[in-house]
Formats: structure tokens, sequence, C-alpha cells
């Protein structure tokens, strides 16, 4: 009968080793899931694989990342507000582990452009500042980094939005502001389409920019292109939408 039990406990100890899955399993399948556009999926097998192993960088460099897109897409602004916070924390955790990862400190800019859309005044200000900090700080580890040279792109666009308040405040932060943001954030844009081509949201921006620029053709040149990429992000169905709606009022 104890050669019997100790069979069993044999065959259960072999089926928990062969099912149990490591934080390296778990983000392997995150990662998948991500590239099939199951970014709420994928979202928890990240989280999944933070709990076995906490300083695990790329699970929270991507838990990060997709708290900042989900959070997009939550009907309040309260709820935008928590998965924001929420993708702060994963980056500030991602950064105490290692300060110069790229990616770590190109999902702490994220986040900051996230929350800086539902805040205003000095607040938004601040938020401004640390938005351009961290993805400077991402392109002195990796020059190459799209992701961070789409952030600079939006900072130049939006700074060229400011209005007279906004803009002293930016003054006051950074010493002076480039005479033509807007320049700025195109050339930006284009250099961030000749890294990732693939990457549709910087078509869009890319159009916004050209059009406040006065060039309307280059505009639609890029939406155009746009409606004809393959989505390779959950929001593209909605940058695509934008950019037909966009296209239709600059027709009339």
């Amino acid at each position: 009968m104890m050669r019997f039990f100790l069979v069993l406990f044999f065959i259960a100890g072999l089926t928990f080793a062969t099912t149990a899955q490591t934080a390296d399993d778990l983000v392997k399948q995150g990662d998948l899931l991500e590239k099939q556009l199951k970014e709420d999926e994928a979202y928890q097998k990240f989280k999944e694989a933070i709990k076995l192993n906490p300083v695990h960088v790329h699970a929270l460099v991507r838990c990060s990342e997709l708290a900042s897109r989900i959070g997009r897409r939550q009907a309040t602004k309260e709820k935008q507000m928590d998965f924001y916070q929420a993708a702060k924390i994963y980056a500030e955790r991602a950064l105490k582990i290692n300060p110069r990862d790229s990616e770590a400190n190109v999902v702490m800019s994220l986040a900051y452009a996230r929350m800086s859309l539902l805040k205003s005044g000095k607040e938004k200000v601040e938020y401004v500042r640390e938005i351009k900090n961290y993805a400077d700080r991402a392109l002195v580890s990796n020059p190459n980094n799209f992701k961070a040279l789409f952030v600079i792109a939006r900072w130049h666009f939006e700074v060229s939005n400011l209005n007279a308040m906004e803009k002293a405040a930016v003054k006051v932060f950074f010493g002076g502001l480039q005479k033509n943001s807007l320049d700025s954030a195109i050339h930006y844009y284009e250099k961030v389409k000749a890294i990732s081509p693939n990457f549709v949201l910087n078509y869009l921006e890319l159009a916004k920019a050209y059009n406040r620029a006065g060039k309307k053709e280059k505009a639609v040149e890029a939406l155009n292109h746009l409606l004809k990429m393959p989505n390779t992000a959950a929001d593209d169905p909605t940058v695509k939408a934008e950019a037909r709606e966009l296209l239709k009022s600059w027709k009339q």
C-alpha cells in the first residue's frame, strides 16, 4: 500500500513539473497574445509573470505599456486614470531594476503622456516636462527607439498647440522653446516612419502635423497610406476610423 501511494505521489510530482509555468513561459505567451492583438489577455499573462518573478523587466515594461493602451479605451476618466497610474507604477518598478533601460524609460514617458491628457494648468505642464525627460533618457540608451522618437514628436506637436500661459510655464521649465515646434514634430514623425514604417498611429499624427502646417496634400497622402496598412495594434481600427473622418472633414 505504501508503495502504491509513493507511486501516486511521484506521478503527481511529474504532472506538476510538466504543467507548472515559469515567468518566462508566461512572458512568451503574453508576447504572442500581444502580436495577436489580444491586449487584455496579454496584460493578464504579464501580470502573472510578475507574480512569479517581480524583477522581470520585460514583463514590467509590457504591463506598463499595455496599461496605458487599455486605459485609453476605458469609459470614464476615473477608470482611465487608474490604468495610467498602474502604468506609471510598473514603469517605476522596471526603472528601479535598470534605470538605463530604454523601454522602461519610454513606457514611463508614455504613462505621463496619457495622464497629462487628463490634467490642466500647472500640473499638466509638470507632466509635459516628465514626458520629455523620460523620452530623452530612452534615446540615450537607444537613439533608434521609435516609440521614444514618437513621444518626442507628439511632445513638439502638443507644445505647438499650448495656450500663451502654458507656453510661458513650459519656458520656465525648459529655459525656452524652439522657434517652430511644429516643424520639429514633423521631423521626428518622419524619422519614426523611416525606422518603423508599419507603425500605423504615426501616420495619423504625421497627417495632423502636416495639416496644421498647411501642407494638406502630404497630410492626405499620409492618411491614404495608413488606410492600406495591416493592423499591428489593437487600437489600429480606431486609428483608421479617425483617419477616415479626417479625410471627410478635409474635403468639405
